[in-house]
């Protein structure tokens, strides 16, 4: 039977092997009687049985009696019930790499190996899971990696100490879990409903639990139109329909974002820090946009820490003496097929470019908006945004953005001259390659800028 990671987040927890994610389960659980719903399902139900709903026993894993009136004893068996869902879901009937954030305790890992020593599976490694995440794309001598759970964010410095990446510290941010974003925008929701369509959709649990269930794919709109998000929610026979523009949301999350970048400045005091954002964290509306001060930002893959588990599996591993956290892995590899592998990418990165310029102007690579006849909001938007003069095409154009794999143009639908080939959607970029928007429009021009000390 092959290897299987899960990578612990209650977000949505992660089960992975050679071929990618294979299944994924939100930390929510519904208590009913003898009935225990585990995952997605219970996420969708929470809203309508809200004193049987249970979504933090991840972020509080104990043995503290529980007296809910209902058959579970502690949050424990509630993780349990879990790790069974997941050995289902995933099919795990063989051995197993925990990835756990740098946020649990010893206690909380001792709950963990002890609940996975009596599920289908064998647990026989753990890593930190903002190790994992970094160890693939670390160049610099210290790391920041962001990653958002369902009630907090978690920071992660990391440090490059005697060739080894080394979890250095850990941050946790409580009030800006995923839980209070969704919050904060039910709430922006349901006054927009209630402006523009006279209905209230928490006037009952239904219809709450309905509007809880749609959001998701209310945001995924945020890349096919910038401008505003079509709200549409059916009760009945009747649709209901609001608009809730793109930048009202972000002025109202704004709050939020600062609390979290307060700590990450923080925390990134050292020259040259690179800055990882899991995927979870980038795909917060305009959350990215925030953080244009930081040269060295990364967006990681959804895959990323599963293939680092599989990847460093020899190092993660127990030994006879059991299985202990592990919080430090060689930043050159631990096999030949490591190393040449890390040697690539490092001349790989020799070869990306570090700015972009247009208009006599070099914008560091990070997160690069281009927009169209736009009016910008201060410094550090003109820092980090590229404004073009278009007749007949849309305000935002697309973005520049720097990956763990890369540099790359995501201009969505907008066709675009990428070294006077026409293009759309997302592009690798090399050192040298020239944009444009129109046959006739200025250039963006990719280049590279040695640092100089």
């Amino acid at each position: 039977m092959s290897l299987k990671v899960i990578e612990l987040n209650d977000c949505g927890i992660n089960v992975g092997d050679e071929s990618g994610i294979i299944a994924q389960s939100p930390g929510f659980a519904l208590a009913i009687g003898n009935s225990l719903e585990i995952g997605e399902s219970a996420e969708q139900k929470a809203r309508l049985q809200p004193t049987n709903s249970y979504n933090k026993y991840w972020h509080e894993l104990n043995l503290e009696p529980l007296s809910h009136g209902n058959n579970i004893r502690h949050y424990a068996d509630l993780a349990y019930g879990q790790l069974l869902h997941l050995a289902e879901i995933g099919q795990i009937d063989s051995e197993v790499i925990f990835a756990v954030p740098g946020n649990f305790t010893r206690q909380q890992l001792a709950i963990l190996l002890g609940l996975a020593k009596q599920s289908p599976f064998t647990p026989v490694g753990v890593v930190d899971s903002a190790l994992a995440a970094a160890i693939a794309a670390a160049q610099s001598a210290v790391i920041i990696y962001a990653d958002i759970q369902l009630h907090q964010v978690v920071l992660t410095k990391l440090e490059v100490v005697e060739k080894y990446l080394t979890t250095d510290s850990v941050v946790q941010v409580p009030g800006v879990g995923n839980q209070n974003f969704m919050d904060l925008m039910m709430q922006l929701s349901t006054g927009l409903f209630i402006q523009q369509c006279r209905f209230n959709p928490q006037h009952d649990a239904a219809s709450e639990q309905l509007l809880y269930n749609e959001l998701p794919r209310w945001l995924r709109q945020t890349d096919e139109d910038q401008s505003s998000l079509i709200l549409e929610l059916k009760t009945g026979s009747t649709v209901h329909t609001a608009k809730m523009p793109r930048e009202s949301l972000i002025s109202n999350l704004k709050g939020y974002y600062e609390k979290i970048n307060q700590q990450i400045s923080a925390l990134a005091t050292a020259h040259d820090v690179q800055l990882f954002l899991s995927a979870r964290m980038s795909a917060l509306p305009g959350y990215t946009a925030t953080l244009k001060q930081h040269p060295n930002l990364l967006v990681l893959d959804s895959h990323t820490v599963n293939a680092a588990c599989l990847q460093y599996r020899d190092l993660i591993t127990g030994t006879d003496e059991g299985i202990h956290l592990v919080s430090r892995l060689p930043v050159s590899g631990a096999s030949s097929a490591t190393i040449a592998n890390a040697t690539a990418k490092q001349s790989a990165a020799a070869d990306l470019p570090t700015h972009v310029l247009f208009s006599n102007r070099a914008l560091a690579v990070g997160a690069i908006e281009i927009k169209n006849k736009a009016k910008l909001n201060g410094h550090a938007a003109a820092a980090r945004t590229i404004v073009m003069e278009l007749d007949s095409l849309p305000e935002d154009l697309g973005r520049i953005e720097k990956r763990a794999e890369g540099v790359f143009l995501d201009s969505g639908q907008n066709e675009v001259l990428l070294n006077d080939k026409k293009v759309s959607g997302q592009q690798p970029l090399k050192l040298g390659d020239r944009i444009r928007f129109t046959a006739d429009s200025e250039e963006i021009c990719l280049i590279q800028v040695s640092n100089v000390v």
